[in-house]
């Protein structure tokens, strides 16, 4: 890992509050840049991918036709990163935009494991959303259990097999996803879970799940993992979450495994945050995937 390759998205269309589109701001703002050419790794900032602000939309698939735009953006850079050898980090914006990301992730290497660091299980498709809201499919969609609009941009889709599949943190999943997570076999670690195992045996069987068999690990990080006492900046905040210690044992030992193929670090919503406390936790989170520790 010597270039990396932060990729911005302006999206907030997926979520139920608004103003997450300005997370990469903040995220970059904190100081991102700068943290990573101390590493000594080149940073090359892609910029923001914006979507279009009108487009289709229904009741169960709210603004899906910016959903689909976006990501498909976002698959394109994503495979171009890969493409030349360099460590994609994207940037949300709502979680929806992990489809792309990681789409293009599975279409690259082929065979993948995915670890999905969220309070939520953002398991569901067209059929079982209470909300509508499309930052709760994305995990869905790319294991190939819709909705299909999300990771199908005119290519043949390559989905994430859900025997590599981990979910970390959840805390809030909705009882049609808690069905379709189990039904497809998806490996949950639940905060109760943690509570007790305890993170380091639980990070150490999430890797070992997600890298059997596989060529490595896309990790989608949803900041709302964390307790919202120390990150309260995220529209979908759920009590007694992850501490800063945990998240940071969680991407250090990541990181370590030297298994890792991309990364997303999604939800960070300046406009729910306390002097960009929630921005700067996520860019150090991002410095940790990327090799940054604690002495």
């Amino acid at each position: 890992m010597r270039n990396v390759d932060v990729i911005g998205v302006q999206m907030d269309f997926g979520a139920g509050t608004r103003g997450v589109n300005m997370g990469p701001a903040a995220i970059r703002f904190a100081g991102l840049a700068k943290g990573i050419e101390e590493l000594g790794l080149t940073c090359n900032d892609k910029g923001d991918l914006i979507p279009p602000q009108t487009g289709k939309t229904s009741d169960n698939m709210r603004c899906y036709e910016q959903v689909h735009a976006v990501n498909k953006k976002i698959f394109e850079e994503v495979t171009d990163s890969l493409e030349k050898g360099h460590f994609p980090v994207t940037l949300g914006g709502d979680h929806s935009i992990a489809a792309g990301s990681i789409s293009a992730t599975a279409g690259h290497y082929k065979n993948i494991g995915l670890i999905w660091v969220d309070a939520h299980g953002d398991w569901n498709n067209e059929e079982s959303t209470m909300s509508g809201n499309m930052h709760g499919m994305p995990f869905s969609a790319v294991c190939g259990a819709g909705p299909d609009i999300m990771v199908n941009f005119g290519q043949e889709p390559v989905y994430v097999n859900t025997a590599n599949c981990v979910q970390i943190a959840g805390r809030d999943i909705d009882p049609m996803e808690r069905i379709r997570m189990k039904e497809h076999g998806v490996t949950v670690f639940s905060i109760a879970d943690i509570d007790r195992m305890g993170m380091p045996a639980v990070i150490e069987k999430a890797i070992e799940i997600a890298s059997r068999g596989t060529e490595g690990i896309h990790v989608s990080f949803d900041i709302d993992s964390i307790t919202p006492e120390s990150a309260p900046g995220t529209g979908t905040i759920v009590h007694s979450g992850l501490t800063v210690r945990e998240a940071f044992y969680l991407v250090e030992t990541l990181y370590a495994s030297g298994k890792l193929l991309a990364f997303d670090m999604v939800e960070v919503n300046p406009m729910l945050d306390i002097r960009n406390r929630t921005g700067e936790l996520a860019m150090e989170l991002v410095l940790s995937i990327l090799g940054k520790v604690v002495y």
